[in-house]
């Protein structure tokens, strides 16, 4: 099959021919339709987080099922499917209480990842998946079936990017209507945020980025308000449009110390900043002590605390309902050929989800 292999870090993607095994005990072959592109891909690739090479990275991803393993019992071949980064052991202590979002159980996928290339060299799966590539092996956990006549190319989305935003807003923090909220950064990841929010009944909704296009991109997932952070102090900006209070809820979805201490200074007394983004490793940010006295907090959020076979069903519902958008986060599609083109547009600014189709 083909994939996108990353050799050094910071370096192009080299796509080319590998090899993929057969499923094991517990785990399915799926054939990919589409694998969105998220900034935990580039984090990755750019070697912010660490880690061997080489890799293939991707994450974020929809398909039919192939083939099944020994032992699995939630799909069968033919089944479409979301391709999501969480999988449950269901044995673990995270798993035993609840958070199979926070699963630490032990995967033979960990070890043996099943791909090699044309050298015989191992292939490591970037973020549980390795999902830049026209086939995946995962464990049967990570599926979750579609409808027929469901796109799979916003279904792929439902895989990480809005799990992420969306569940950070519904199961994390747990928003209520009224409630008041700033999403600091409009990627697919904050988009889904502010569409959370809305869903809530959130009010008033505020968008702060510094790329304009983005932020009319969130007027029409919800927003109520925007702040332009390149034409002033965002706080500022935030809390003018709260009467001077601040926001209840705010929610950082990019992974920048400066973000993480301007979603804590926005917040009003008792308000709770939600960090999403993941920064460079060792990142430190500067939070004043004293502010904590008012009660406000600071939490963050793991894969939006989705438990995928509960939460996404019901989000696939909302969105047959035409109430929660996914078609609508796609700004491009592109061959695997052109991966490395689809992860610079991204990084420009230029797009909101860029899919890889096959």
């Amino acid at each position: 099959m083909k994939a996108a292999v990353c050799y050094e870090f910071g370096k192009p993607l080299v796509v080319e021919e590998v090899d993929l095994e057969k499923p094991g005990r517990g785990e399915v072959e799926v054939r990919l339709a589409a694998s969105a592109i998220c900034h935990s891909d580039v984090h990755l690739i750019r070697g912010e987080w660490g880690g061997s090479l080489p890799l293939i990275p991707g994450h974020e991803a929809s398909g039919v099922v192939e083939a099944v393993g020994e032992e699995v019992v939630l799909a069968k071949p033919g089944d479409r499917v979301v391709v999501c980064l969480i999988r449950s052991c269901g044995r673990c202590h995270y798993c035993t209480i609840g958070a199979q979002y926070m699963c630490d159980g032990t995967f033979a996928l960990d070890t043996d990842t099943r791909l090699k290339n044309k050298k015989g060299q191992t292939l490591g799966r970037g973020i549980r998946s390795a999902a830049f590539a026209e086939r995946v092996v995962v464990d049967q956990t990570q599926l979750i079936q579609v409808p027929d006549g469901m796109p799979l190319e916003g279904a792929a989305l439902l895989g990480c990017g809005v799990i992420a935003g969306l569940g950070a807003v519904v199961n994390t923090a747990q928003v209520k209507a009224g409630h008041s909220v700033a999403v600091i950064g409009i990627g697919g990841v904050g988009l889904n945020s502010v569409q959370g929010a809305a869903l809530a009944g959130a009010y008033p909704i505020i968008a702060v980025d510094v790329v304009e296009s983005k932020l009319e991109a969130a007027r029409r997932f919800g927003a109520t308000h925007v702040v332009n952070g390149k034409s002033g102090d965002p706080v500022a900006g935030v809390k003018e449009l709260t009467g001077g209070r601040g926001v209840e809820y705010s929610f950082v979805t990019v992974g920048n110390t400066r973000a993480v201490e301007q979603g804590f200074e926005m917040l009003a007394n008792r308000g709770a900043e939600i960090i999403l983004g993941i920064p460079e490793g060792g990142a430190k940010a500067q939070l004043a002590v004293g502010s904590f006295i008012a009660e406000r907090r600071v939490m963050g959020s793991w894969n939006g605390s989705t438990l995928p076979r509960v939460h996404i069903p019901r989000w696939i519902e909302l969105y047959q309902q035409g109430r929660l958008k996914l078609d609508e986060l796609v700004s491009g599609r592109f061959p695997i050929e052109e991966v490395n083109e689809a992860i610079a547009q991204m990084e420009g600014g230029g797009a909101l989800r860029n899919v890889l189709v096959f």
